[in-house]
């Protein structure tokens, strides 16, 4: 990936869905659209965006992929941002002892990130041209969109380490799997120990039908560290993409939350046959007051 990378300071329903697909007829109206800014991809670009409604709440935030942007895409290993010595032989093997990704910071429009009533701040953009773990789930070219809370200052204050099957430093790896209390997580997403260094831990769905034998083509993740959410995650493959998806899937919502705001109750994957564009989302927002953490952890994140 060409897509530079960027450091900066914070700029900063529960919904019982079933998890049977909704088709969308078409992408939002682009003339409610706000873009925020553009970094090379592949052959193309990708934009963060916001759709607003007319009162200035979001009704999406995503991310845009120009036309040629599956196009052309780094298939080196790593792009060398995070790496560390885990055979403790005195070097540092770039070609093997680094994380299997290129990662983009990318701040959402203003419109929508100066909002106090926004949580999600700015996105990590992750494209794997080798996937990640688990084995014969995960390890195929896709993208990770983590839709973050947490501010980029903290995030990659995650650093790289000993511990943990994706190399963190170890007493962030313990404070990464800190459960979650039960009433901030919905219990199909369980802890599985993928905690990554500049991203904290991903809690898995284990329903997903990757799970069951089928073909995996996108996932929804949940990011937590410290006991708290940090990140709303949709994970995709570069041929469900290219395949011109058109469909928004219901987000499984915890009970609670424990920062008011406006948070998604879909995530949407969309292709547009007039532009060749395509538009990876988090979608109808809607209004939660922050509930007081339940003592008894979620068994599901333990």
């Amino acid at each position: 990936m060409k897509g530079q990378r960027l450091y900066m300071a914070s700029t900063v329903l529960v919904v019982g869905a079933a998890m049977s697909v909704i088709s969308c007829s078409s992408m939002d109206d682009p003339s409610d659209r706000v873009l925020g800014r553009s970094w090379e991809m592949g052959n193309g670009t990708v934009t963060t965006y916001a759709d607003l409604t007319d009162d200035g709440t979001p009704s999406a935030i995503g991310v845009l992929y120009s036309a040629n942007a599956l196009d052309g895409l780094s298939t080196a290993y790593s792009d060398q941002h995070h790496c560390f010595d885990r055979d403790a032989n005195g070097t540092v093997d770039r070609a093997k002892e680094c994380l299997a990704t290129h990662e983009t910071v990318m701040p959402i429009p203003d419109a929508v990130a100066a909002r106090e009533d926004i949580p999600f701040k700015w996105v990590l953009f992750n494209w794997n041209p080798v996937g990640h773990i688990p084995p014969g789930v995960y390890d195929v070219p896709h993208f990770d969109i983590h839709f973050y809370i947490e501010s980029i200052a903290n995030t990659f204050a995650l650093q790289d380490g000993s511990c943990g099957p994706e190399f963190i430093r170890c007493d962030q790896f313990e404070l990464a799997r800190k459960p979650l209390p039960g009433n901030y997580m919905q219990t199909d997403f369980q802890n599985v120990d993928a905690v990554a260094p500049a991203m904290g831990n991903h809690l898995i769905d284990l329903t997903g039908p990757e799970f069951a034998g089928e073909q995996w083509e996108r996932s929804f993740i949940f990011g937590i560290y410290d006991g708290k959410v940090t990140f709303y995650e949709e994970m995709l493959t570069r041929a469900h993409l290219l395949s011109q998806p058109n469909a928004c899937n219901p987000i499984k919502s915890p009970p609670a939350v424990g920062l008011s705001g406006f948070y998604p109750t879909q995530s949407c994957i969309r292709y547009d046959s007039a532009t060749g564009e395509y538009t990876v989302s988090i979608e109808e927002f809607v209004y939660r007051k922050a509930s007081a953490p339940e003592l008894v952890a979620n068994p599901a994140a333990d």
